[in-house]
């Protein structure tokens, strides 16, 4: 149909009137809202490099005690989100978080889920409702919502993590809060990422007569991770990208229900075309150098470096080295979109 009507196509008194008793017409903004073919979108294609980010960290953690800070992060924040909202994505928060040996960030909940994926850095750990969560790099640790939580060190030098929340989605329906608690007593039990879910296809046998936890496996470490990327590679087409899906080993179901992830391998050399999605991502470079094609801009990015995707986009990755494979750790809405039953593969 043609061009929609205006404001300014109605009388003035008419729109006061519409004001004064807190109404709008719609048909003025229906294009803004209900764009024709893709959605109208601010998020702007993003690279975060951390030989920025971190020096910027430690300067923090010399400025600003834990004990002024509760949690010491800087916000990758999107500039076309506006930097004060503290969006990556219009639905995905993600930090760099610092602590220091000795140092507790203080227990609490919030009705946010997180996760924290470690950059760098030894003897740190999270206690997470009393399982004590020992944070080497590249394991992936889950902090529910409404979980009680706390992070230490009890090692030498700083230990650095990757914050990835949904914050955004909980502040925009006026939920988000959070309780503070005394320190955790930590149970008299094993990490159950080594214990009981160490075997993919094997859970404790007790899982198939009771109702299925909701969050029965909070530590998903790099080191499986990372082997049994290599081990599908093996097994699996060159034209094809080598992706693997954290998953709850009970249910094989995303393992958080609004944010989504997931670990890439790119073969020495390889330029992988990512299917162009409804959903947002943030991708982090665990381990390489890569080029990536985002609608159109070129973002050259290495180790722990983090990027930005927006909706909708066209996505290439392509790893630089000839002779080693790239890691990369994704986050995404998707799995909130499923729910809400608009994810869109689009290509």
């Amino acid at each position: 149909m043609g061009a929609l009507g205006t404001l300014d196509d109605l009388p003035v008194a008419y729109v006061e009137g519409l004001t004064a008793h807190n109404l709008v017409p719609l048909w003025p903004s229906l294009r803004k809202a209900l764009p024709h073919g893709i959605p109208f979108r601010r998020t702007q294609p993003v690279l975060w490099r951390y030989d920025d980010v971190r020096p910027r960290l430690l300067e923090a953690g010399e400025l600003t005690p834990i004990e002024k800070a509760e949690r010491r992060v800087l916000v990758l924040a999107n500039p076309g989100l506006g930097l004060e909202n503290m969006q990556a994505t219009p639905t995905i928060y993600i930090g760099l978080q610092l602590i220091q040996p000795r140092e507790t960030a203080p227990n609490h909940r919030h009705t946010p889920s997180a996760v924290r994926f470690v950059i760098e850095g030894e003897g740190g750990f999270t206690i997470v409702d009393g399982e004590k969560l020992p944070m080497e790099p590249g394991d992936l640790i889950l902090t529910p919502a409404l979980l009680w939580h706390e992070h230490c060190h009890e090692g030498s030098g700083p230990v650095i993590w990757l914050d990835a929340l949904d914050l955004p989605t909980v502040f925009a329906q006026e939920a988000s809060y959070a309780l503070e608690g005394p320190a955790q007593a930590v149970r008299n039990q094993p990490d159950q990422s080594q214990t009981h879910y160490r075997r993919a296809g094997l859970l404790p046998y007790r899982a198939l007569n009771g109702p299925r936890a909701a969050y029965p496996l909070l530590r998903y470490p790099w080191k499986e991770v990372r082997e049994s990327l290599q081990a599908l590679a093996e097994v699996t087409e060159a034209d094809e990208m080598v992706h693997l899906a954290y998953v709850n080993p009970q249910t094989g179901l995303e393992c958080l229900p609004v944010l989504g992830f997931s670990a890439i391998m790119l073969r020495a050399g390889e330029v992988a075309k990512l299917p162009r999605r409804s959903a947002s991502a943030v991708l982090h470079i665990v381990d390489g150098e890569v080029e990536a094609q985002i609608d159109g801009i070129t973002l050259k990015a290495s180790n722990h470096d983090t990027i930005a995707v927006p909706t909708h986009a066209k996505v290439s990755i392509m790893n630089k080295s000839l002779r080693n494979p790239a890691f990369l750790f994704q986050v995404d809405d998707a799995p909130m979109q499923r729910k809400l039953g608009f994810y869109e593969v689009l290509n």
